[in-house]
């Protein structure tokens, strides 16, 4: 079993990777802390693209240097159509409440959504979760996959589930909201489940191909 570094800090991301890819059995996941490696502000200043993709690399390469572990780094978010793509990059980030972490601040950046787009009619809230999932393997390999999921943004929560923007982000597709839907639902069409499953599936054939050659 190969062990790959999940470069995440939050709970709620970790648990949907670790979700992702329990069907790979020959990856175990294991998080920051079980690594051994502490919280430091510096990590703050890593995400400092404008591009997801640019962003999950940053972030992979910042942890690779600290871990000798195949790093799984994501960078992820909302860009709503009638915001001109915003918030994008700086989803965690869009109510600038550096103060709040957690459901305090999902409901400070759920708030601000809101009051960006009321007035805006119900055909013009679309728009799309993103995500970028890097891998960096140890020699410095690297590969980057995008998932995205379209949706529509609601003028109100539904639904105690997910985490961020999810109770406010209708899927068409499934007639729910994030927030409402089952986990594994949620998993099977999410941006994240996309990206982290083409991740999972390129690595696991790699180390197939790797253990064939040996």
């Amino acid at each position: 079993m190969t062990r790959l570094l999940a470069a995440t800090r939050s709970a709620d991301k970790l648990r949907e990777i670790r979700q992702i890819l329990a069907p790979y059995t020959t990856l175990e996941v294991i998080d920051l802390g079980a690594a051994g490696i502490p919280e430091s502000p510096d990590e703050d200043a890593v995400e400092a693209f404008d591009s997801f993709e640019e962003n999950a690399l940053a972030k992979a390469h910042y942890f690779a240097a600290r871990s000798p572990l195949p790093i799984l780094a994501d960078d992820s978010g909302l860009c709503v159509d009638a915001l001109g793509g915003a918030p994008g990059v700086r989803s965690k980030r869009f109510s600038g409440r550096t103060d709040l972490r957690g459901v305090e601040l999902d409901r400070a950046n759920n708030s601000l959504l809101l009051g960006r787009l009321r007035g805006v009619p119900d055909e013009d809230r679309t728009g799309r979760y993103v995500c970028a999932a890097a891998l960096v393997l140890p020699g410095g390999a690297e590969r980057v996959f995008i998932g995205t999921c379209e949706g529509v943004i609601l003028a109100e929560p539904r639904g105690p589930g997910g985490f961020g923007y999810d109770p406010l982000f209708f899927v068409p597709e499934a007639g729910a909201t994030f927030g409402e839907l089952p986990a594994g639902d949620k998993d099977r069409l999410s941006h994240r489940g996309r990206a982290v499953r083409a991740a999972g599936e390129w690595l696991a054939r790699a180390l197939d191909d790797s253990a064939g050659n040996g």
